[in-house]
């Protein structure tokens, strides 16, 4: 179904407005979340007695606890999806979901351990809230069939990375340097800045992120009724494996944040030109990257897809899974060069982030997009929610992964991310085929168009 009433839409550059309302939402908001994950394991492990006290905690113990709390952040979009879609709607849920953020990563300044704990509460509630429905409504500015869409989501996923890249930079420098809770005290001010963005700039949005079941359209509300199609549910079991992909990605890609971070601050040589890098600032190479090659990824594959190329958003998702495990050999060789000379150089960092960026390009803006063409309309925001939970799991994952590094050291660890990453892709590879069948066609009439954008329908039935 399409809406009855077209909705016209202002573009710039090409885009829906609501695109860039959106984009500086989620911008603010990966400020303030990424920010806060640059220096909580670095919080963690410091010790209790240093001018800038930490908690004084084991690397297992806050490996441990890095990948209970990123796993449940993403966890908690599941009730998050379900809530918009039963009862609130995707905008009001973001709205809900910015006021806790802001709540958490305020009380996380304060220097108390109930505060600690309460923050993380907060966070994972807010996370929960907001991160599967702000990009479901990114889907919701573009029409079925709209090439434009996998670019938009791209666009979109930049504004993640420049809010990851500045907070690692900005709160990283600030929490090691001037202290840890002054970082998470700025994380605080960041989504406050992303809220107080979002409420000004509601007038683009208002064909989007709507509650069906209040709709005055009769087709909108029968939709939130009928039963699944076979061609929904087919479509549902092939965004279901394609999770598989995401898990696995996730699990390796999310050593940024804890082995990784925990091997440049202990491992690496950072010394530059007589300064010394702060640890934290080598996560902002992976935002840095997708930056600068954001969008000239997404233009190679939409270019492959009008010239009738292999471009599937399965395909990518492989392809994406594949580059991200290669690039885990250089921190292979990184951890070679540790154990026979005692210290490993920073570019083997810098090469092994690249790899990185490539696949997540790949995969993460390309998952989102999919489910928006896949996804049933009544579970739109369920299935985004069940994507970010499948994220979680793998950031548990690789807290696991990181925690095991303590017995079985940083070069197996790696090795075997490595192997594994690139064998399962290739594994697969072997069955898109018939995976891509179950898709009935989704991705086959995209094209460019040049007329403004309506509202549109998740997926056709």
């Amino acid at each position: 179904m399409s809406n009855s009433t077209a909705i016209k839409q202002k573009e710039l550059f090409g885009h829906p407005v609501g695109l860039y309302v959106l984009f500086f939402t989620e911008m603010w908001e990966r400020f303030s979340y990424y920010g806060m994950r640059a220096i909580l394991v670095l919080y963690l492990v410091q010790a209790s007695t240093d001018s800038n006290a930490g908690l004084g905690w084991t690397n297992g113990e806050a490996l441990a606890l890095y990948g209970w709390y990123t796993m449940l952040v993403y966890v908690a979009s599941i009730p998050g999806g379900w809530i918009a879609d039963k009862f609130l709607g995707q905008k009001k849920s973001v709205l809900y979901g910015g006021i806790l953020l802001v709540a958490g990563h305020s009380i996380l300044a304060v220097e108390e351990m109930w505060a600690f704990y309460t923050g993380l509460g907060l966070i994972i509630s807010g996370v929960g809230l907001l991160k599967p429905n702000i990009s479901t409504m990114v889907g919701g500015l573009y029409k079925q069939g709209d090439i434009r869409r996998d670019k938009g989501f791209t666009i979109f996923y930049i504004g993640i990375n420049i809010g990851a890249f500045l907070s690692s930079l900005i709160v990283g420098y600030v929490g090691e340097v001037h202290g840890w809770h002054y970082g998470f005290g700025l994380a605080g001010i960041g989504m406050a800045l992303g809220l107080l963005q979002y409420v000004l700039g509601q007038k683009h949005l208002k064909q989007v992120g709507n509650f069906l079941g209040s709709s005055e359209n009769a087709e909108e509300k029968e939709a939130m009724k009928k039963p699944l199609t076979k061609i929904e549910k087919d479509r549902v079991i092939v965004l279901f494996i394609s999770f598989m992909l995401v898990i696995v990605f996730w699990g390796a890609f999310e050593q940024a944040g804890g082995l990784m971070n925990i091997y440049t601050k202990e491992k690496t040589a950072r010394v530059l030109m007589g300064w010394e890098v702060p640890a934290s600032w080598f996560q902002s190479l992976n935002a840095m990257f997708i930056i600068f090659l954001g969008t000239s990824v997404a233009a190679y594959w939409a270019k492959r897809k009008l010239k009738g190329k292999m471009s599937t958003s399965l395909f990518k998702m492989i392809l994406g899974l594949i580059i991200m495990g290669m690039g885990f050999f250089f921190m292979t060789a990184a951890a070679g060069q540790y154990d026979s000379t005692g210290s490993s150089a920073m570019y083997w960092l810098v090469l092994a982030y690249l790899f990185h960026t490539v696949g997540e390009l790949c995969i993460s803006p390309v998952a989102l997009s999919y489910i928006t063409k896949l996804a049933p309309v009544k579970y739109a925001s369920l299935m985004m929610g069940v994507y970010f939970a499948m994220t979680g799991f793998g950031n548990k994952l690789a807290g696991l992964l990181g925690e095991a590094s303590e017995s079985l050291g940083e070069y197996t660890i790696f090795t075997g991310i490595a192997v594994f990453c690139v064998l399962f892709g290739l594994l697969v590879m072997v069955f898109r085929k018939k995976l891509e069948g179950l898709t009935h066609g989704a991705e086959d009439n995209e094209r460019t168009m040049h007329e403004e954008a309506e509202g549109f329908e998740l997926a056709d039935s």
